[in-house]
């Protein structure tokens, strides 16, 4: 399914209808507050943005195609030679402890990562290569799930990095249980759209509503950070929305003096 949105733009206009239908139910929901309490829309902004960003980068269908395959080919082939190098002798035990160290230190940090060391130590090596692999596909798919997005706004490469930094923890909780879901025959394809269709909402979440392309010169840099998150994951499930009508807050970054009013809560 990952591979389909080279083919076809069907994924990116699901994402794109969804992030429509998410503007327009939290319109209704907050129909009877103060409009100037409310956040701006997401999608009459970001429709307006190419499909491939900065168009002097744009890659035709097959070489995309072609570099997504190398990409996921590259990953397997590291994948297969962690795996093989844990039947060394001696020290083949430690290869799987040693790649998950690794690992978890650069996205949670180095205590959080010595827990999973250690528990990698006397677990079974089944164990270990499943968790293993359901962080890496999950962090795979969330990056597919989020491709509309980036293919409008475009970010540079440390940007980008910074960007899934800052939100690792939140997209692995949203990408491990769609992971799953998709292991499951036949009901995996219907999975993959109800998850590239939340991701538009959580996008609403994650991010700015974006300006209008005339005035997005800074806006990737300003996202690259995401300012509210502490007060957003204590939000109870039921109140998603209390962020979004919150007035700026004085640490955010205003994108540009001629940026159309809204809400930023990110």
């Amino acid at each position: 399914m990952s591979l389909m949105r080279y083919i076809t733009p069907a994924l990116d206009q699901m994402f794109m209808d969804s992030l429509e239908w998410v503007d327009r139910t939290y319109i209704l929901k907050h129909q009877s507050d103060d409009p100037k309490t409310l956040r701006a829309m997401y999608y009459p902004n970001l429709k307006m943005y190419s499909v491939h960003g900065d168009t002097s980068r744009r890659r035709a269908p097959l070489n995309a195609a072609l570099a997504f395959l190398t990409r996921f080919g590259r990953r397997a082939a590291i994948s297969l030679a962690v795996y093989m190098l844990s039947y060394l002798p001696v020290v083949g035990r430690l290869v799987l402890p040693a790649a998950s160290f690794y690992t978890f230190n650069q996205a949670v940090g180095p205590i959080p990562a010595t827990i999973i060391f250690g528990s990698s130590l006397v677990l079974h090596k089944k164990y270990l290569v499943i968790f293993l692999s359901s962080y890496f596909s999950s962090r795979s798919l969330m990056r597919e799930l989020l491709e509309p997005y980036f293919s409008r706004v475009h970010f540079t490469k440390e940007q980008k990095r910074l960007w899934f930094r800052d939100r690792e923890g939140l997209l692995f909780g949203f990408g491990v249980g769609f992971y799953l879901f998709l292991k499951i025959p036949l009901l995996g394809v219907l999975i993959y759209g109800i998850a590239e269709a939340s991701t538009a909402y959580l996008i609403t979440k994650i991010t700015d509503p974006p300006p209008s392309p005339a005035y997005n010169e800074r806006f990737a840099e300003t996202q690259v950070r995401w300012t509210n998150k502490h007060e957003f994951l204590r939000l109870p499930l039921g109140n998603l929305d209390a962020n979004n009508t919150e007035t700026r807050s004085p640490k955010q970054t205003s994108i540009s003096s001629q940026t159309p009013p809204g809400k930023k809560f990110s």
